[in-house]
């Protein structure tokens, strides 16, 4: 029977346990699209996620009964909070990368991917600063970018926005 003290716990959360806040977002934009540096935008990145998929189910029936199978990997959009600097350089990026991909006036689109997909990747960070983990997000996309609401009661507060990818698998490596 296993002892439940509080030390064995302690003993088996290695690291003090991964931190939320421990986290760092690389994108590189495509070629062409300028204004801001990559490491700017690592840090005007409020909040991310580490992706999750699902394995989709093929249900066969047979004699009342359903018999299930694993079916393809479903990906779901990844989406990023971005905090608005005076500039606007995230958000100028995100929309001339999405006017790259369709644009506003003429409704003509890029038929090359390879003028707008990218890789791009969210590190978990130890409490060092060092990568624990990272999570590459292949040939990615911006398909949402989320309005700023504007206000008179709004005291104290950064704009943020969100902008949504797009992507057609992610691979995940572990550093340490």
């Amino acid at each position: 029977m296993a002892t439940l003290r509080v030390d064995d716990f302690k003993a088996r959360l290695s690291g003090g346990g991964a931190r939320a806040n421990m986290f760092q977002v690389r994108i590189a934009a495509p070629a062409g699209i300028t204004g801001i540096d990559m490491e700017s935008l690592s840090f005007l990145v409020k909040g991310a996620q580490l992706p999750g998929s699902t394995v989709g189910i093929i249900d066969i029936p047979f004699r009342g009964r359903h018999f299930k199978m694993a079916g393809d990997r479903i990906f779901e959009p990844w989406t990023i909070t971005v905090l608005n600097d005076t500039d606007f350089r995230v958000r100028n990026m995100v929309e001339s990368w999405m006017n790259r991909i369709n644009q506003h006036e003429s409704n003509v689109s890029s038929v090359d991917p390879s003028t707008y997909m990218v890789d791009m990747a969210v590190d978990q960070l130890d409490k060092n600063g060092e990568v624990l983990k990272t999570y590459e997000f292949k040939s990615a996309f911006p398909i949402q970018l989320t309005p700023i609401d504007l206000t008179w009661e709004s005291e104290n507060v950064i704009e943020e926005f969100q902008v949504t990818f797009e992507y057609l698998y992610w691979t995940s490596s572990t550093t340490t």
